[in-house]
């Protein structure tokens, strides 16, 4: 009886040791990183909202904010367990719905350190501003529920399946290696590639290559690119789920990959109309960001240099060449992430480096060619799925609502039709001229599209 009295603490002890510990340090980074990524979403309303007319800029911002919510609501329900919970390799479970059994001890197949809790609310703010970005290809054409529907169906059938193809314990593209710190694939090759389902299917507006899409507040993009900019230290950063090495190292070629697209685009436009413009700034510093956000953890500064300045030609070529197009993918979506992201999926398959993270892979430059191949096989694949996916959705939808708006509403302004809100009362220097529309607000109808439009008595 002594000698088992005596075990006891021996016992205890032994238990304590195998419980699963939250690392205080660790956890209290992920707290940040997750409000830094939320905090993206309002800087992207910022950005694309500065950057339309002045009659859509309420409807362009609430997409942005309305996908957070919409999305989040579907990860608690069902989109996180369907993501990355135990499943075969195409999609998880449901053994967490509603969260249950996702609680405050860590789960070790994703973070042994975390709350498992934090490490699901962290995932959805990828989910919900995955669906933010893809709003910026169909300014003043979709109705706002007719967007909100399709994107609570395209998270459940295209990006959970991608995430858990990527990050899920027992993904595929996970299995074959595939590298995607923070979300290159996932995210912004998604989006990307959706946004040119969106606006092929849902065509262009009226007045596309009749008025000129002149954006209404540059200081407004400005603003937004720079909270997009001090988010990315999260949502690259914070993938490292960890306050460590690895985490440092990302935010330092987040930072250096954003510089470098900025000054390579500010160059290019230099080249190309001599004049280097804010709108151009800020766009170069996001498609760098975006080149980044799959390497991060992955790559040296140096090569984040080389990344950020490699993705903005290619970036750039694709914004300059799409309006010769009947693409009207709006905001260039598609030039920015989609284009971007490809590269940057890409480009890791090149750069990466065990030296820099060891439960990483090295890459071409470093005698690892296979690499290469299952990137390129992992941007194909998720081209493919959510092009596809897209479109069958799309037409789904159209045969049980109506998803873009009326010639009236497009005439009259989506932000009134839609919100029954305006951006600005009083405010514009028109109304002190007399002229009630800002430069690009006017619609240039044909007569066939104008018999459309009621009369006003």
């Amino acid at each position: 009886m002594s000698a088992l009295l005596s075990a006891l603490p021996l016992l205890a002890s032994a238990q304590e040791a195998a419980a699963p510990t939250v690392s205080p340090g660790d956890t209290a980074w992920v707290l940040m990183s997750t409000a830094l990524v939320l905090l993206m979403v309002p800087g992207l309303a910022f950005f694309y909202g500065g950057l339309v007319r002045t009659k859509s800029a309420l409807n362009t911002m609430l997409m942005s904010l309305g996908a957070l919510g919409v999305v989040t609501v579907q990860w608690v329900l069902f989109g996180y367990s369907l993501a990355f919970g135990p499943g075969p390799s195409w999609i998880g479970g449901l053994e967490w719905l509603g969260f249950i059994g996702v609680g405050t001890t860590p789960n070790p197949t994703y973070s042994a350190l975390l709350p498992h809790v934090l490490f699901a609310a962290f995932q959805a703010m990828f989910a919900g501003i995955t669906v933010a970005l893809f709003s910026g290809a169909i300014i003043d054409r979709m109705r706002f529920v007719a967007y909100l529907t399709f994107g609570v169906i395209w998270t459940t059938i295209i990006y959970d399946p991608l995430a858990h193809w990527v990050w899920g314990d027992g993904g595929w593209l996970r299995k074959l290696g595939a590298l995607d710190f923070a979300g290159g694939t996932v995210v912004h090759i998604s989006a990307g590639t959706t946004a040119v389902v969106l606006a092929l299917f849902l065509g262009p507006r009226r007045d596309f290559k009749r008025i000129p899409n002149v954006p209404h507040n540059v200081p407004f993009a400005l603003l937004g690119a720079g909270l997009l900019w001090f988010g990315w230290f999260g949502f690259n950063a914070g993938s490292a789920l960890a306050a460590d090495g690895i985490a440092a190292n990302a935010l330092v070629t987040t930072h250096a990959a954003a510089a470098a697209g900025m000054m390579a685009w500010l160059m290019l436009e230099l080249v190309k109309g001599g004049r280097a413009t804010a709108v151009g700034a800020a766009t170069g510093a996001v498609v760098g960001l975006v080149a980044i956000t799959p390497a991060a953890g992955f790559v040296t500064p140096l090569s984040a240099l080389a990344m950020g300045a490699l993705a903005a030609p290619f970036s750039f070529f694709a914004l300059h060449y799409r309006p010769k197009t009947r693409l009207d993918d709006t905001l260039d979506v598609f030039a920015c992430h989609g284009v971007a992201g490809i590269m940057g999926a890409v480009l890791t398959g090149v750069f990466a480096s065990k030296a820099v993270n060891p439960a990483g892979a090295d890459g071409l430059l470093h005698g690892n060619a296979s690499l290469l191949g299952v990137q390129i096989l992992a941007v194909v694949a998720t081209i493919a799925f959510a092009g596809i996916a897209s479109t069958g959705i799309l037409y789904a939808l159209q045969s049980v609502m109506r998803l873009r708006i009326s010639v009236d509403v497009e005439v009259q302004g989506i932000d009134i039709a839609e919100h029954g809100e305006e951006a600005y009362h009083g405010g514009d220097l028109s109304d002190l001229t007399g002229r009630k529309t800002a430069l690009g607000d006017a619609v240039v109808l044909t007569a066939k599209e104008l018999a459309g439009v009621p009369r006003v008595a």
